[in-house]
């Protein structure tokens, strides 16, 4: 009988097991920058990362998100500080990293490991700030999700260790569509400053559902994050509010995968917007964003996913 092939989502899970190198099986940490807003991608990489941490014993500490790291904390030496993955490392989004410098300067005794980041910076001055910081510490692993990034941090960050990875959220492979779908198309697409010329070309057809993270989530929702955070912000402890968002989140996360599933196919210029795809194994075409992050990651890990094709590009698998 001929051996049954991997999937290549299977492949791609599997590769997140090196990042027990680094955080070893039944390691301590400190999880630091998880995300408490209405961006599902970020989410969706959080609940990746924690089903990671569970399944290979690592005890989580402590959780921290932008909003409640505190500003002295003691950390025992034998605690790794991780710090959540995603796209906002480099001068875009400017409180994230702050924090990232912060706690690199803070903890030089302290093994401190990113999971896996897309880098972009706009002005190259920060990017050497960046870089001063980070090559002061002993021990730092930065984990990245395409070869720019990789290269680029190869050229700055001289003492630390760096490695190519694919994004946290494929540990939730497989996602079990939480229906049939009944509409045709999904245009899940960004709303933000990484949308392009192209993506604007596209809308103007008016083909298909339009949603972007924003729009996904209603008044209430919105609403609903922002008051968490809020309670965060204050650091009172009356409610258990860490809880509270991971219960919450769950429900968040869960909406995504309800509204994807209802839909024969997306497109999407968001790259969670496409690898939550990826995870239903639903067909989907990638448009490119403002600084080619998603055509670097479809190319780097998800070209070889059948249902997945990049937008503009000639490979039909």
């Amino acid at each position: 009988m001929q051996k049954r092939s991997r999937h290549p989502m299977d492949e791609l899970k599997l590769q997140l097991s090196r990042i027990l190198t680094v955080i070893p099986k039944g390691s301590t940490i400190q999880y630091i920058d998880y995300p408490v807003y209405n961006n599902g991608g970020d989410l969706l990489i959080m609940k990746g990362t924690e089903a990671f941490f569970k399944e290979n014993d690592i005890s989580i500490h402590a959780r921290y998100s932008v909003l409640d790291f505190p500003v002295s904390l003691a950390v025992p030496r034998d605690h790794i500080i991780v710090l959540q993955g995603g796209g906002n490392f480099g001068d875009l989004y400017p409180v994230h990293q702050k924090l990232r410098e912060r706690v690199v300067a803070s903890y030089p005794h302290n093994r401190i490991v990113i999971l896996p980041q897309t880098i972009f910076y706009r002005d190259e001055s920060e990017f050497q700030q960046t870089a001063r910081i980070f090559n002061r510490h002993p021990d730092v692993h930065l984990f990245v999700r395409d070869p720019l990034s990789y290269q680029a941090a190869k050229e700055r960050f001289r003492q630390c260790a760096i490695y190519l990875s694919p994004d946290m959220a494929h540990q939730l492979w497989p996602i079990v569509p939480a229906s049939k779908p009944g509409k045709r198309l999904l245009r899940f697409l960004r709303t933000d400053m990484e949308k392009t010329t192209d993506q604007i070309m596209l809308e103007g057809d008016g083909f298909g559902d339009c949603l972007d993270w924003c729009s996904l989530y209603n008044r209430v929702e919105r609403k609903s994050i922002y008051w968490i955070g809020e309670m965060l912000k204050k650091r009172t402890g009356l409610l258990p509010m860490g809880t509270i968002w991971s219960k919450y989140s769950d429900y968040l996360v869960d909406k995504a995968v309800r509204r994807f599933s209802q839909y024969e196919a997306v497109q999407t210029s968001r790259l969670h917007g496409h690898i939550l795809s990826c995870l239903l194994d639903k067909p989907n075409t990638l448009l490119d964003n403002s600084y080619g992050k998603n055509s670097g990651y479809f190319h780097t890990w998800t070209s070889n996913v059948q249902t997945a094709r990049l937008a503009g590009s000639e490979d039909t698998h």
